[in-house]
């Protein structure tokens, strides 16, 4: 190897949540890592704003549900909608909350209302171990031993691997030459404008319709206090009396931070991996901003990789393992897209109440069940509305959650390695086995990412 060449196990190539979620992944399993990102800096834009439960688990399993807890800010309204912000109605919304918080008994993931993806990405930072700025992924080769790449600063890194979480016009995925599949860029282009504003809304909330003629759009919450982001598909220019439209306020003070213009996208990679080389969030899925599904279906990406990558490098697995990333987080990949697309045609599929059989005759899942209720080798699942029904133990799916103690539930014990749960006291096995009283699944092998290989 050139002495001026940077030696890593794993490089990433992108530095936005997903990318760090995998570098933190890697890390904890004990995988060395580089991540590249062409931005000088982690992005004040808050993007996406909901995690979702699996994604919660995943942030537990390594220590940090508490850190993104405290960045999160608390809501007592979910959706809301208005002329303006002053004129938006809570009831409902808040009434739609409460009851879908009452109904959580699948997960012991908590988190207390929304996170903003920059509030996110400044928990996943604190430890994703190198991550350079300023400096981008030019070109790469492989072969049978690694991955040389060159960035654009002219440095040379050679990797056992390399990751593409480079976003949806990822430099990794044209290189590859993977193609992607799926109805493409969608609907208007949209403004996103961060702002700051003392607002004091009468209840917290996540986001307003704001139904104004001259200001049609949506109002997020980022930080519940001064932050927040207005999204609009009208064709003019982000200014302040435009922001003051939308809140319904002529006189309050309003200064405008970041303007990001974008359009709605449904793509899945036709390949998430091609040798030593693996696509994953948006690189290898554009999923539509309605539902929540994009983000978190990337962390899920980074999950399902990370411990694959460890026990090869570890020699703990032959490379063979690095295939079934494709095969089992491909198909999933496809299903969110679709399931995305659905509502982005019809939010009523997402937003509305009792919507079961308007989701049935439309070929659509609950939300919970895209999160996590699939499973891994299998389409057929038991319900598409109910995810409790999904998560009994089959082979495939996510390790049903119980508690066994105060505080500690069953995936708690998973601890990201190999092991058995059973309340059969005569099993007996070289790996980690977890009697559980009550436990009513019969005797489940379990991988480290908390799925079902076995039972």
């Amino acid at each position: 190897m050139n002495g001026n060449t940077v030696p890593t196990d794993v490089l990433i190539a992108g530095g936005g949540s997903v990318g760090l979620m995998l570098a933190v992944l890697l890390r904890h399993h004990g995988v060395k890592t580089l991540v590249v990102e062409e931005k000088p800096g982690l992005s004040p834009h808050p993007r996406a704003t909901g995690i979702g439960s699996r994604s919660v688990e995943i942030l537990r399993e390594v220590g940090l549900e508490q850190a993104v807890n405290e960045a999160a800010v608390d809501l007592q309204a979910g959706k809301i909608k208005g002329r303006t912000l002053a004129e938006a109605d809570f009831a409902e919304a808040a009434e739609w909350r409460a009851k879908s918080s009452a109904e959580i008994t699948y997960t012991p993931a908590r988190i207390r209302g929304t996170c903003a993806q920059n509030r996110l990405d400044r928990v996943l930072i604190t430890r994703a171990g190198d991550v350079e700025f300023g400096a981008a992924l030019d070109s790469f080769e492989q072969d049978s031993s690694g991955v040389t790449a060159t960035l654009s600063d002219g440095r040379v890194v050679r990797a056992r691997y390399l990751v593409g979480a480079d976003g949806v016009r990822s430099r990794v995925r044209q290189i590859l030459g993977v193609g992607v599949t799926g109805p493409g860029v969608m609907g208007r282009e949209t403004t996103s404008i961060l702002f700051d504003a003392d607002l004091h809304p009468r209840k917290p909330f996540a986001m307003c319709n704001i139904e104004h003629p001259d200001a049609p759009g949506l109002l997020v919450t980022v930080d519940g206090k001064h932050e927040w982001v207005f999204l609009t598909t009208l064709d003019t220019d982000p200014t302040p009396d435009l922001l003051r439209t939308a809140i319904g306020d002529p006189s309050i003070e309003v200064k405008i931070r970041s303007v990001l213009k974008f359009r709605g996208r449904g793509q899945v990679a036709d390949r998430l991996s091609v040798g030593r080389v693996f696509l994953v969030g948006d690189a290898a899925h554009a999923i539509p901003p309605l539902g929540a599904f994009g983000l978190n279906a990337g962390i899920s990406d980074a999950h399902n990789l990370a411990w694959k990558l460890a026990h090869v490098l570890r020699d703990e697995a032959g490379p063979e393992l690095l295939e079934t990333y494709h095969e089992e987080r491909h198909p999933v990949a496809v299903m969110t897209m679709s399931q995305a697309y659905l509502r982005f045609n019809d939010p009523s599929l997402h937003w509305g109440k009792d919507m079961a059989e308007a989701r049935r005759v439309a070929g659509a899942i609950n939300a919970p069940v895209v999160h996590m209720g699939y499973r891994y080798g299998s389409t057929d699942l038991p319900s598409t509305e109910d995810i409790t029904l999904n998560l009994d133990g089959s082979p495939g799916s996510r390790l049903p959650h119980m508690w066994v103690t105060d505080g500690v539930s069953t995936l708690d014990l998973v601890r990201s390695q190999w092991c058995i749960f059973t309340a059969d006291p005569e099993v007996a096995a070289d790996i980690p086995v977890h009697l559980v009283d009550g436990w009513p699944y019969g005797t489940l092998l379990v991988r480290p990412d908390g799925f079902v290989s076995r039972s």
